[in-house]
């Protein structure tokens, strides 16, 4: 089994959150946009910021956040995913979302269809869904 990581399945993992995905570590291969480390480490400075996290968390939930990433194959941010994230979508999707979803597009038309989308985020599963990925984690 392939899966793409969306960064709301690695942040629950990372910190520690209720109900992280139920197949967690036991796919074949993972994969992810490199938008996943940017908005994962954005979300940690944010909570940091807000007094939620202290500097020791922040520190171990960086270095988890960075044994995840050395575990998963990265998407490139390229032109060619950029452009797919600006094509219309049969769904409102957000615009990192769609850095999501085209990378895993592009993943998908290259390695093979069997790519399984994992999010936290119910818009963005039906956004998925709508083009055709099977969905875990809503």
């Amino acid at each position: 089994m392939t899966v793409y990581l969306d960064t709301s399945t690695v942040l629950r993992v990372v910190l520690g959150q209720a109900k992280p995905l139920a197949i967690w570590g036991k796919w074949d291969e993972a994969c992810a946009s490199e938008l996943l480390g940017v908005e994962a480490r954005r979300a940690l400075d944010r909570l940091r910021l807000e007094g939620a996290l202290d500097d020791d968390q922040v520190g171990a939930f960086h270095a988890a956040l960075a044994r995840i990433e050395r575990t998963v194959d990265g998407i490139r941010l390229t032109r060619l995913v950029l452009a797919r994230a600006a094509l219309p979508m049969a769904t409102p999707v957000k615009t990192l979302d769609a850095l999501h979803l085209a990378s895993a597009l592009l993943w998908r038309e290259r390695r093979g269809p069997d790519l399984i989308f994992a999010t936290h985020d119910p818009q963005q599963a039906r956004a998925a869904r709508a083009l055709g990925f099977d969905c875990v984690g809503v």
